[in-house]
């Protein structure tokens, strides 16, 4: 057998490992931003209302940007458990943080507004790039 491929033989199964914990990770911060958030942007979502599904979409996105370099730049399942958590624990806190600070816009997202969506979902994004550069050091 090839070196290329005994290399990829080794090496795929360690990839799904660590691609399916970094989803774990993210659906479980998806979840806990659903059930934290104020504005209950699941139960819109299924209502119709297609501002909290731009919101939750970039929700989802921001939250997947620094996963996504803390998977990159992990060694082993453990690190990238640990820088997991804490940079999707680190991001929540800061979207709660820029919901308050944008105050009135999570009501607008609530109501319909798409504008208002477009700028929360920007705020996030911004966040998270911050995030994962934080991360790659």
């Amino acid at each position: 057998m090839s070196t290329q491929i005994q290399a990829f033989a080794n090496g795929f199964p360690i990839a799904l490992l660590h691609a399916a914990a970094t989803l774990g990770i993210l659906i479980v911060a998806a979840a806990l931003h659903a059930l934290l958030s104020p504005a209950h942007d699941i139960g819109h979502i299924r209502e119709g209302n297609p501002a909290a599904a731009l919101s939750f979409g970039g929700v989802l996105l921001a939250l997947a940007g620094p996963l996504a370099v803390a998977m990159l730049t992990s060694t082993s399942l453990m690190e990238l458990s640990l820088w997991g958590a804490a940079v999707s624990l680190t991001a929540l806190l800061i979207f709660r943080l820029v919901d308050a600070i944008l105050a009135g816009l999570p009501q607008r997202v609530q109501d319909g507004d798409v504008s208002a969506a477009a700028v929360l979902t920007g705020a996030k994004l911004a966040v998270a790039i911050i995030l994962a550069a934080a991360v790659a050091g």
